[in-house]
């Protein structure tokens, strides 16, 4: 009696071989593929190479901007597109972007109450809010001293009331070259102003010391400078 045996005959190693070529050459493609995107894909700047962009054109409240890059203060913010607000920093009175910030270490402790060698700029979006030309117009005189203005070398302090939002504020103006600024008295901290224009969509705050009035047609001039060389094409 002829007995067939239930079990399939093994295939042979040459047919093993024969299938497997097929799918290693489809992995070593794929492979291939996936290293060449990465290639093309990935970023040919380092941190120090000459590909980094040296100004970013950023869009605030719609008006264009070409930023330094350096000069922007926080990372989440240097990218190009539009923005809500923006803050940057510049060495005075080179107006250069700085290289990089003060660190205070455990030697320079005792030592870091420096004096401010930069003026700061906030560019955000106004959404027709009133503007720094209608808020000195109508509003500061309200809470201003008319009795006690001090002009000095062309600049006018007036003083606030004290009983007023801006109790321990001076209001300092001059027309030639032109200057507004709201600033701090000197106590425990020294005193800081704060210098507003609007531009397009976008109001510019700068902040610098209140020391730096002692030259402050340098300082205005300084802000004119800024603003005209931050603005981006327009018409």
């Amino acid at each position: 009696m002829t007995v067939f045996s239930a079990t399939s005959p093994r295939p042979s190693r040459t047919r093993i071989r024969t299938h497997l070529v097929p799918i290693a050459l489809t992995g070593v493609f794929a492979a291939s593929a996936v290293a060449l995107v990465a290639y093309l894909l990935w970023p040919t700047w380092t941190a120090g190479g000459s590909d980094i962009p040296d100004k970013l054109p950023v869009s605030v409240g719609g008006t264009l901007f070409n930023l330094p890059l350096q000069a922007i203060r926080m990372k989440i913010q240097r990218h190009s597109g539009p923005q809500e607000r923006i803050d940057l920093d510049f060495l005075y009175p080179s107006l250069q972007a700085p290289n990089g910030p003060t660190h205070v270490t455990a030697e320079t402790v005792d030592t870091a109450m420096q004096p401010i060698d930069r003026i700061f700029l906030s560019i955000a979006a106004h959404h027709d809010a009133l503007s720094p030309e209608q808020r000195t117009a109508t509003i500061y005189p309200r809470y201003i001293d008319q009795a006690a203005t001090t002009p000095d070398d062309g600049l006018t302090m007036r003083p606030f009331r004290s009983d007023t939002p801006y109790g321990s504020e001076d209001l300092y103006s001059a027309s030639s070259p032109a200057l507004t600024a709201r600033c701090t008295r000197d106590a425990a901290t020294p005193g800081m102003c704060l210098s507003e224009r609007r531009v397009g969509g976008a109001d510019l705050t700068y902040r610098f010391p209140r020391s730096w009035l002692s030259q402050w047609r340098g300082v205005a001039d300084a802000m004119d400078k800024l603003t005209a060389q931050l603005r981006g094409p327009h018409s």
